[in-house]
């Protein structure tokens, strides 16, 4: 505290000014790594462009950015005692012509991290648009359910993905098990100004998870703007602007999404209510030029209200066609709440430390309610050509019933507290963390599943086996399936990291370092939890990267390390819905090694990224996957591996635009309980995938882009209670294409000095078509079950065809 108020003293007492902003290059992108010197002081730009720097005052001072990308900059300042001056230069790029191209920030490359622009995140098409949209068009990045931002990266599941808002860790709510449910994207695209992408071999200073990680920078205003989106499929505003003497920058949020559009031209005939809706703000305040106080908040509510009618499914082949049949009572009503606050506060000790201290809170209460009973008819369809029945089913192989029950309540609160510190000595970045978080969970589970085929009730395949219709049978009848349980759960976290990151020069070769280390304890209590030992991991992590001097631009780098993910209570649940508190913390090795290589062709910047990667993994809690929903076995049975190969090359196919071309092959298998091994659910063996931006060269305002992707087919899972080593089949392909077309009416470039359109410093008016031609896709099977034959057909579910869309973008 004295160090503290001896700082604010001699903020007060001193004749100094301070100057502050984001330095930005002409296409209103942040530059990191800016040099800002006066006399005999400066700073440089952080990851965000951001800066400041503390001036005399009441004289003429001459301010130099500088950076080696761009031309200098030189800026004289007259400013009043004490006063804080915000000045956001935009740096000219140097036009000579080199024999490589230069990478502004190289630090990120070095790091394995991809970064996305914004601009193309707003623009391209897709059923869910945003951060997550531009995730799937990635060649280690797969997802086959456009319903669902959730995404697998590199043989994980939807789990295994750390997310990121401002260096905040975000979660999603427990429940949801379809796509339909999940409404929204924590992630507000409006809002965003920087995004980072890892899929493996991340640094100590993320958290402990096995795939990937998300970072998410919510930008700082620096003028008063208010953007609106319109489409069909909901829309959004957002405002923002600098209060209080430009101290106060705010950035407010509001989004609403309906997913009937996508729903209804699926081939279930639904009445379906959804509305979802959240409003998130984030404010960053200014105490002097030192100390700085962020507030980032969210509060969504998800209501989902679905009553299926029926649903006539064909699928087989050519020469055996079948067809399903379902009609449906019933209805299904969830309802999905969640809030969430972080304050962060961020003192700059001096020029070289950096302290932060953030406490967040998260609170999720989900209610998932529904009875549906579906009578089913499963028969062989007609495919004689000459036939007057031609198309129409002619004999049945199963005719029953099936009963769903559900009954979930759940209510997740989540705090924590965490210290961060940044030291910068020379060429060396120390990075510490210290972290305290609570998770208290109340749930309870009430599901149960009948099932009737012809008049007989099924019972779980783990009890005693009758001869019906033969012989009676006098025994009760028992749910297919019986999940019961009431959890009080609590959870403690300690967590801990440190990390050193160096920068230096091996003759003329550039080298980055980074080596760390994180640490975890945690231990599970509950009221039904009679005794539960602490556990602890510990996870080294590496990385090195080195750029040749090479007439050819391309940086090498390599990382490797220990990743362990503590279970996290949905790990903990097991199939009967008892918490297990014993689980074991999943251990990952990995190992990357990449490539970079940027070049020019048709005298146009281009660049091929290249990874080779392979991940051991121990202490496997093996799961099944039902639609977006993941069951654990809350065991540790099994070891596992993934390897593969991504490939993108990007740059301008079209001059002035960018787009890219994604390829991935990778395969992933587990062992569970020694039996060998088989397939992952998330064994997605190729991807293809392009992202590519066109205009017209007549009316360059005319704009056009189009998102392809190809994944061949996934496992397709197993019914209930069955040994998945005896369901091997695989989901047929997946195709999709999403194209859109607009037209810029203003923007910063084209503004109108009269009429109507004066207001707009931007207008954009849009279609889009979703799955363009049509392709039936498919993301899991339904299980029909028929007690003659002992058999279990699994029917694909479809999703959604070729939709329209149209979208209006405005800012004011």
């Amino acid at each position: 505290m004295s160090l503290f108020l001896f700082f604010i003293s001699h903020c007060v007492f001193t004749q100094t000014a301070t100057i502050k902003g984001i330095v930005k290059d002409d296409k209103g992108k942040p530059i990191y790594d800016v040099n800002i010197s006066y006399e005999n002081s400066g700073t440089t730009t952080n990851q965000n462009g951001e800066y400041s720097i503390i001036v005399t005052s009441d004289k003429k001072v001459t301010v130099t950015f500088s950076h080696i990308s761009f031309n200098d900059l030189i800026k004289t300042f007259d400013i009043s005692n004490g006063k804080v001056v915000n000045f956001s230069p935009r740096l000219k790029p140097k036009t000579e012509e080199l024999e490589v191209v230069d990478i502004e920030n190289r630090r990120k490359d070095a790091e394995g991290v991809v970064e996305i622009n914004m601009q193309d995140v707003r623009e391209i098409p897709g059923a869910n648009s945003g951060v997550e949209n531009i995730l799937m068009t990635f060649a280690g990045v797969n997802n086959s359910n456009e319903l669902s931002t959730q995404y697998n990266v590199r043989g994980g599941n939807f789990d295994e993905n750390l997310v990121y808002v401002n260096g905040i860790e975000v979660y999603r709510p427990f429940l949801v098990r379809s796509g339909q449910q999940e409404g929204l994207s924590f992630v507000n695209s409006e809002m965003t100004q920087n995004v980072s992408f890892s899929a493996g071999g991340f640094q100590a200073k993320f958290g402990d998870k096995l795939s990937s990680v998300l970072d998410i920078t919510y930008r700082t205003p620096q003028e008063f703007a208010t953007r609106v989106n319109l489409n069909l499929l909901g829309g959004s505003a957002t405002i923002e602007g600098k209060l209080f003497d430009n101290k106060l920058s705010a950035i407010v949020g509001v989004r609403y999404r309906d997913n009937s559009l996508l729903v209804n031209s699926k081939d279930t005939e639904t009445n379906y209510k959804p509305k979802f809706t959240d409003a998130q703000s984030f404010l960053s305040y200014q105490v002097n030029e030192r100390f700085k106080v962020d507030f980032l908040g969210n509060f969504s509510f998800n209501e989902y209200n679905y009553t299926p009618i029926t649903r006539r499914t064909k699928f087989g082949t050519i020469a055996n066609p079948l067809e399903l049949t379902v009609f449906y009572n019933g209805q299904e009503k969830d309802k999905y709440l969640t809030a969430f606050g972080a304050l962060k506060g961020t003192y700059l000790v001096n020029d070289d430390l950096q302290m932060s201290l953030t406490t967040s809170t998260y609170n999720t209460q989900e209610a998932e309610h529904y009875d549906i009973l579906a009578s089913y008819n499963l028969g062989e369809v007609d495919s004689n050509l000459g036939s007057e029945n031609f198309g129409e089913v002619e004999f049945s192989e199963g005719i029953g019933s099936q009963l769903n029950h559900a009954r979930n309540n759940l209510d997740a609160l989540i705090s924590n507290v965490q210290l961060k510190a940044t030291l910068r000595k020379d060429n060396n970045q120390y990075d510490f963390g210290l972290k305290f978080q609570n998770e208290d969970i109340r749930d309870r589970i009430i599901e149960w599943e009948v099932i009737d085929s012809a008049g007989f009730s099924i019972r779980p395949p783990n009890q005693i086996v009758n001869n019906q219709p033969y012989e009676p049978y006098e025994g009760e009848i028992t749910p297919y399936q019986d999940v019961r349980a009431k959890n009080n759960t609590q959870i403690n976290r300690l967590s801990a990291f440190a990390q050193w990151s160096k920068k230096e020069e091996w003759g003329e070769n550039e080298v980055w370092y980074n080596i760390g280390v994180r640490a975890q304890n945690w231990t599970v209590k509950g009221d039904n939890i009679n005794s539960s030992k602490s556990q602890t991991v510990i996870s080294p992590r590496a990385q090195l990267a080195i750029k040749p001097d090479w007439e050819k631009d391309m940086l090498f780098r390599f990382s490797t390390g220990f990743y362990y993910q503590p279970p996290f209570y949905k790990e903990l649940r097991d199939a009967n819905g008892i918490v297990q508190p014993d689980v074991k913390a999943q251990q990952s090795i990995h190992f990357v090694l990449g490539n970079d290589y940027s070049f020019k062709m048709w005298d146009r910047p281009f660049k091929l990224v290249s990874e080779a990667y392979y991940k051991h993994l121990t202490d496997v809690n093996p799961y099944t996957v039902d639609n977006v929903r993941i069951r654990y076995a809350a065991t540790n049975n099994a070891t596992a591996y993934a390897a593969g190969l991504d490939f993108r090359l990007n740059g301008e196919f079209v001059p002035g635009t960018e787009s890219w071309v994604s390829l991935g092959l990778l395969s992933t298998k587990e062992n569970i309980d020694n039996q060998g091994e088989i397939s992952r659910p998330t064994d997605q063996r190729f991807k293809f995938a392009i992202l590519f931006q066109d205009y017209v060269p007549n009316i360059p305002d005319l704009k056009m882009y189009l998102n392809l992707v190809y994944n061949s087919g996934v496992p397709g899972g197993s019914p209930s209670y069955a040994n998945p080593y005896e369901f091997q089949t695989r989901l047929n392909s997946y195709k999709r294409a999403d194209i859109g077309i607009s037209y810029v009416i203003a923007d910063e470039n084209k503004q109108f000095n009269s009429g109507l359109l004066k207001s707009f410093k931007e207008l954009t008016f849009g279609v889009e078509i979703f799955n363009m031609f049509d392709v039936q896709n498919s993301i899991t099977n339904t299980w029909v079950r028929d007690v003659y034959s002992k058999r279990s057909y699994g029917i694909p579910n479809y999703m959604t065809s070729r939709v329209f869309n149209v979208k209006l973008d405005m800012k004011f």
